[in-house]
């Protein structure tokens, strides 16, 4: 990262945090933009995206919000929309919108929060694995059907879940978005990053 000046320092961090939702009409195009390539590569990799066990790609970009929640926006929208395929799957249909969404939703906003660039990647695998686990077990009742109590199946499947968001963020996403704030000239500009611009790892 250059030598940019971190606003969280000048203005406080919670001050910086509520100016982020000040929309503008480049955040109503980014978030487009994140939202559009959120659904895109939801789809494309729709084998990992959907189900008791998944590894969704497309949740590699929850990263930016650790650098500007606003973001949360577009990722919440783009989880709304390919949570849609769910219902044409008769996998999980409107529930999984809702409470996809909210998990989604939840972890954006709560990211920046955490100092820690690292650990802040944790939170979205927390929130993911303990909603969707709860609606796998309760909603679909797998754990009928898996031969194992109510208690372990959620435990087994809050575990999948759990690992596949950390293959996606906390390594994917952690990794490359590390090396593009530390190795790549102007990044902050170009992605309208605006918080925690000197993280810690």
């Amino acid at each position: 990262m250059n030598e940019s000046v971190d606003s969280t320092k000048k203005e406080g961090f919670f001050k910086s945090y509520l100016s982020c939702f000040r929309m503008k009409t480049k955040d109503i195009a980014a978030n487009a933009i994140i939202a559009a390539l959120y659904v895109a590569l939801t789809y494309a990799f729709s084998f990992l995206s959907y189900g008791p066990f998944q590894c969704r790609i497309s949740e590699f970009l929850m990263v930016l919000c650790f650098f500007n929640p606003n973001y949360a926006i577009g990722l919440t929208i783009g989880c709304a929309l390919s949570n849609i395929y769910s219902i044409t799957s008769g996998l999980l249909g409107p529930f999984d919108i809702l409470f996809g969404s909210l998990a989604t939703l939840s972890a954006c906003l709560l990211m920046p929060m955490v100092r820690s660039f690292f650990f802040s990647t944790l939170i979205p695998c927390l929130t993911n694995g303990i909603i969707l686990s709860l609606e796998f077990t309760f909603l679909l009742g797998l754990d009928a059907t898996s031969g194992l109590s109510t208690g372990i199946y959620f435990l087994v499947q809050f575990g999948w879940i759990f690992l596949g968001e950390f293959i996606a963020i906390s390594i994917f996403g952690y990794l490359l978005f590390l090396t593009l704030t530390k190795k790549v000239k102007g990044i902050e500009k170009t992605l309208n990053l605006r918080l925690n611009l000197s993280y810690r790892f």
